[in-house]
């Protein structure tokens, strides 16, 4: 008789199987991950559909192990995001829509990705965070007098300075509002500087390739211009004044967002002097940098300034300042006039060079040395930054006059 010997069970070899498999998972993890590809355009979407496709497709290039480990990694510890508030990628402004695509970016985040935490913009948080938030949207022609908004995302490593994951969509104009947070309504001048123009680039680079230098070695002092423009934004004045004073006090502090808060914040408490002595800096730096579009509104269809007088009630002051910093920097320049989007493209190119010689005029009524130096040229509204044609507050900077150096 055959005697069949059964061999015990023993615990641990069910355990084989298993601990084999998670050793060679974990070795795969192991391996170098591949650079992340950002995310490709789709099509049109309504405008929170959208903004949840560039969220979800940001956050998706950020995962390294599979689910399992991830929500495990989640229970743990989760990563803090700091967000830099985002703005529209044309004209360098926070707006009502910036802030609802910001809003909506939040709060999928907070929903469906909770090894992710969103952190205000403050600088204690750029020390304990490992990313850096940014996002900008813009209008973009879509044919058949359409439009529709280009969004874009990315999350920079703080530490090593790359951007570790970008993502875009496109999203419908669902009748979203665009016009500016009030301390962009009530600017004088276009703020998009080397600075703004930086955190634009930076969420628009591809996944792997170093943010923009010269937003990320001032990022410490974006969070210091940010609570003085949310202070203004609150009609906070004499707060936003001296936090724009602190923030202009720091190494990076010589930017055109804090001039020109320093000069709005003057203003609004009626200390005239000090606000003058503002703007002249603020186009002192724009000359320098060739950046200076300043935002003159006129009655419509004329070369007379708006009659309002709270509105246009310190263009003289503006005048004076623009004569006496192109004076003194012996610049040539162009001054260049714009329209909004209404009416024809012939009336608009007559009427934005007709506004460009008004501006001229009293330019060099201020100072005539400035009469050999200085040229009228209209634009219309080809160069338009918003280009709703709303003719009012929201698409104010298209309505603007700048003032380009060029050679003597």
């Amino acid at each position: 008789m055959t005697r069949t010997v059964s061999t015990p069970h023993h615990p641990i070899s069910g355990l084989l199987p298993m601990l084999l498999a998670v050793s060679l998972l974990l070795v795969a993890c192991a391996a170098p991950a591949p650079v992340p590809q950002a995310a490709a355009i789709t099509q049109e979407l309504p405008f929170t559909q959208a903004v949840d496709q560039a969220a979800d497709a940001l956050i998706a290039q950020t995962r390294k192990v599979p689910g399992f480990f991830a929500a495990v990694e989640s229970r743990v510890a989760r990563r803090g995001l700091v967000l830099d508030p985002m703005v529209d990628a044309s004209s360098g402004q926070q707006t009502t829509a910036t802030q609802t695509f910001e809003r909506r970016v939040v709060e999928r985040i907070g929903a469906q990705y909770q090894q992710f935490e969103v952190l205000p913009f403050k600088a204690a948080n750029l020390a304990q965070a490992q990313f850096l938030l940014t996002g900008t949207m813009s209008r973009q022609p879509a044919g058949q007098k359409r439009s529709i908004f280009l969004l874009n995302l990315a999350l920079t490593e703080l530490k090593t300075g790359l951007v570790v994951a970008q993502a875009s969509a496109r999203a419908r104009d669902d009748g979203i509002d665009s016009t500016p947070l009030r301390y962009y309504l009530d600017s004088p001048v276009l703020i998009k500087d080397k600075v703004i123009e930086g955190y634009v680039r930076t969420t628009a680079t591809p996944p792997g390739q170093r943010a923009d230098s010269t937003y990320l070695e001032r990022i410490a002092t974006a969070t210091l211009i940010n609570d003085a423009t949310e202070a203004y934004n609150a009609e906070r004045y004499q707060d936003a004044l001296g936090q724009y004073r602190s923030a202009l006090a720091t190494p990076a502090g010589e930017q055109l967002r804090v001039l020109n808060g320093i000069y709005l914040s003057s203003w609004k408490l009626g200390q005239s002097a000090e606000a003058e002595q503002a703007f002249g800096k603020v186009v002192a730096l724009g000359i320098a940098s060739n950046q200076l579009g300043v935002k003159f509104l006129f009655n419509p269809n004329s070369t007379e300034f708006w009659s309002d007088a709270r509105i246009s009630g310190a263009y003289a002051m503006w005048l004076r300042q623009i004569a006496r910093e192109a004076v003194n920097s012996k610049v040539c320049m162009d001054v260049v006039g714009h329209t909004s989007n209404s009416g024809s493209e012939e009336l608009n190119d007559a009427l934005s060079l007709r506004r460009a010689g008004h501006v001229r005029q009293m330019l060099t009524s201020d100072a005539p040395s400035l009469a050999n130096r200085t040229k009228p040229v209209g634009r219309g509204f080809r160069e338009n930054l918003v280009g709703t044609g709303t003719d009012n507050t929201a698409d104010a900077l298209d309505r603007r006059v700048e003032f380009k150096i060029r050679p003597c």
